[in-house]
């Protein structure tokens, strides 16, 4: 028998696509959109998707406080917490959270067995241990790192955060822990206004374009991969890098921020350096743009891994 070949393995679920009072700035439509215009192109096949369960309580209390998940289930965010996360609570928005956390769970076990694996959402970097902000409940990053680490899958993982806005919950979720190495290159002068330290923050100026964008993306990979030896490697792939961006206040292309993604991508093959990637934030007023950012980065891993 000829073994399985690889297959390109990524997580998806309708809940993804959250219900949102009319008019609000999140652009929840990009999760529906992205596996359509994935599947309509043909880069992928209703194969390529898996739908993943709602993640344990266990393993997310491997990462979270145990009063603030229980808060979250009983539904008893204070406005204040509300606000700062910036979503209305439910019950059906908690169990998304979860299910988009156990779909970055599972990918690691795709990216283990195939090299890569991806995540339609996901990337939720600012998500404390005992509280959530900036559209983030829990941190998938976070409770897949610490999964691994517990069960022994890995020993040495690498965050390469490259969403604008700097990862600061997952900067102190693992500020104590020597095992998981946290790079964020965000915009120096963007929310969040208070930075946590990551291992390595590389704040970017305003304007920052595709050039100087990759040159130091590219070094700065580089050095680190080669330094630390990572067996083990979570890639947020945030589009709000675009020079469209509402929010982003850098001046990267489409074209840039797609090799962005390959450079990221390439390195992590080159080093045998198995991949979840997740798509974190992209604010471009036209829903199209950002849905082709993020789709750029699933044909990337699809070429570059060569399925």
């Amino acid at each position: 028998m000829n073994p399985t070949p690889p297959l390109l393995k990524i997580a998806f679920d309708p809940i993804y696509a959250h219900p949102l009072p009319e008019g609000h700035r999140f652009p929840m439509l990009k999760y529906e959109l992205i596996p359509e215009q994935l599947l309509y192109e043909g880069t992928i096949t209703p194969n390529n998707l898996f739908t993943p369960s709602a993640c344990a309580d266990e393993v997310v209390l491997w990462t979270h406080d145990k009063e603030y998940v229980q808060r979250l289930h009983q539904q008893t965010l204070s406005a204040r917490e509300q606000r700062h996360i910036g979503f209305p609570q439910s019950p059906q928005l908690t169990r998304r959270e979860f299910v988009i956390t156990q779909g970055t769970i599972d990918c690691c076990h795709f990216a283990m067995e195939h090299g890569v694996a991806l995540n339609v959402a996901g990337g939720t970097h600012h998500a404390f241990a005992n509280r959530g902000e900036g559209f983030c409940l829990l941190n998938d990053f976070g409770v897949a790192a610490n999964y691994l680490l517990k069960k022994g899958l890995a020993h040495k993982i690498i965050i390469i955060d490259l969403d604008v806005h700097q990862g600061n919950g997952t900067a102190s979720l693992f500020e104590k822990e020597p095992r998981v190495f946290t790079f964020s290159m965000h915009g120096a002068h963007n929310y969040p206004f208070h930075k946590e330290k990551s291992d390595l923050d590389i704040g970017l100026n305003d304007g920052t374009d595709d050039k100087l964008y990759l040159s130091l993306l590219q070094n700065t990979l580089h050095t680190l991969l080669d330094q630390l030896q990572p067996d083990f490697a979570f890639y947020l792939s945030g589009v709000d890098i675009l020079s469209t961006d509402k929010f982003g206040k850098l001046n990267v292309s489409i074209a840039g921020c797609k090799q962005r993604d390959e450079m990221v991508l390439a390195q992590l093959k080159a080093k045998r350096i198995p991949c979840v990637v997740a798509m974190g934030g992209g604010y471009s007023p036209d829903i199209k743009t950002i849905v082709e950012a993020h789709c750029n980065t699933f044909r990337a891993a699809k070429d570059i891994f060569s399925w």
